[in-house]
């Protein structure tokens, strides 16, 4: 019977050993079936994810460029505010300028009309 046993126990262990040297064999081989299972799955949408980042990241830039022009004028305006203020102050010159011009011409046209008036019966009278 110690033989028997024996025999069993061996035979155990060699069926346990010739199992784990066949799982080990395979292993490399099934983990990497998985991992090409795994990829096949995966790889479509990995793709169209980052198709969509690259787009996301043109629009990105494009609004960023936008932003950053934007930003460059309404610096430039401000740093014209001196110019605006020459000109509104040349505005209101020229404003008080053509005030001045249209009342002397008024002036002028009243004093000529007036003086038509004196002038104007009397030469009439004697051209006749």
């Amino acid at each position: 019977m110690d033989d028997q046993e024996m025999q069993l126990k061996v035979r155990r262990v060699t069926d346990k050993f010739t199992e784990s040297m066949y799982v080990l064999a395979n292993e490399p081989s099934v983990a990497l079936y998985r991992l090409q299972e795994h990829v096949r799955r995966s790889l479509p949408e990995l793709v169209q994810h980052k198709t969509d980042m690259q787009s996301w990241e043109e629009q990105s830039q494009g609004a960023i460029y936008t932003v950053e022009y934007a930003c460059s004028a309404v610096k430039s305006m401000s740093n014209s505010s001196f110019c605006f203020k020459n000109i509104d102050s040349l505005l209101h010159q020229a404003i008080r300028m053509k005030e001045q011009i249209s009342s002397s011409q008024g002036r002028r046209k009243r004093t000529m009309d007036s003086g038509m008036q004196k002038e104007g019966p009397e030469k009439h009278s004697s051209g006749m």
